[in-house]
């Protein structure tokens, strides 16, 4: 029994790394920064889904660093995207193992 209760905390840890992830994530802007040009200057929209139509809003003119920051902010809902799909997966497997004919 002694496993089973490691186990059941590993899972109940993974539930938590799971909400602190989708947390994280929610507070992170959606999308991708597209620079589009008119009439030699630029100006910048921010592209992103929203139930399955493809929607850009206009951001206007930014600064570099501006466009650093957003392209901080992909990288890190990607960082955080490719965490959250290892918890879920560690979180079916930990599931798969307690079950049994105990209820998790």
């Amino acid at each position: 029994m002694f496993i089973k209760d490691v186990l059941r905390e590993e899972l109940d840890n993974s539930l938590q790394m799971k909400q602190n992830y989708e947390q994280s994530l929610a507070r992170i802007p959606k999308g991708s920064l597209v620079r589009r040009s008119l009439k030699g200057h630029p100006y910048y929209y921010l592209v992103f889904r929203d139930n399955g139509q493809v929607r850009s809003v206009y951001k206007g003119k930014l600064s570099k660093q501006e466009c650093r920051e957003f392209d901080k902010a992909k990288q890190q809902r990607a960082q955080y995207q490719q965490q959250l799909s290892e918890v879920n997966k560690q979180i079916r497997f930990l599931r798969k193992v307690l079950r049994g004919k105990e209820e998790v």
